[in-house]
């Protein structure tokens, strides 16, 4: 948590950073018995499993994503601060999707992995289809207190991918857990939609994290 820390004393940060393949959870699934030997199965096939402090459910990371955190100073209480924490980090990636012609907003897409109301949604058919997940974290300390603000964009990694893996750690649990891969979509893919015809830019994950850079000036 160095960037929160940093942030206490008055430093803000914005990283787009990208992870190893695994799977993060949160500490509240250390409530099942089994979590240390699903967890070692899940290493033996490449997939590890991490425990993070902000809440929700398991999110697959790997090749095809980027992250964006920000951590800064924060004033006012979290329970009334948390909305606007989201809008801003909503707006960061909807003005930089929006530069590639791709429309989103916060909303639930039930039946994807971690939902929640602040996930980044694409409309399709009628229907809204996941293209990040967001949360967040906050830390006091001395009187001073800060925020980090996460996502997680899916550039172009694979919806049944993430969705199997996710559920196959769900089913090892014995959760009852169980998340569609047609809920989600990726910048590929709502790329491909609106510029029909048009070759996907060779190094996507590049092009969207120059966009997230301009939003962030903003």
């Amino acid at each position: 948590m160095k960037w929160l820390t940093q942030a206490l004393e008055g430093q803000s940060t914005a990283v787009v950073w990208r992870a190893q393949p695994g799977l993060v959870a949160p500490l509240s699934y250390r409530r099942y018995a089994n979590l240390a030997e699903v967890s070692a199965a899940s290493m033996a096939q490449g997939w590890p499993i991490r425990l993070r402090r902000s809440g929700g459910g398991v999110v697959p990371q790997g090749p095809g994503i980027l992250n964006l955190s920000l951590a800064y100073p924060c004033q006012g209480a979290p329970g009334a601060m948390a909305e606007s924490v989201y809008a801003h980090l909503c707006g960061v990636l909807s003005r930089a999707l929006a530069t590639l012609d791709i429309a989103c907003g916060p909303g639930l897409v039930t039946d994807s992995f971690c939902d929640g109301r602040f996930n980044l949604a694409v409309p399709a058919q009628g229907k809204l289809r996941k293209i990040a997940g967001t949360a967040q974290y906050w830390r006091r300390t001395n009187g001073y207190q800060a925020v980090l603000a996460h996502a997680l964009l899916l550039v172009d990694a694979d919806p049944e991918l993430l969705s199997a893996q996710a559920n196959r750690f769900e089913a090892a649990l014995a959760s009852g857990l169980h998340y569609e891969a047609k809920t989600l979509t990726s910048v590929a893919l709502c790329w491909s939609a609106s510029h029909p015809g048009r070759a996907i830019p060779t190094d996507l994950s590049s092009t969207v994290a120059q966009q997230i850079a301009a939003s962030l000036s903003h």
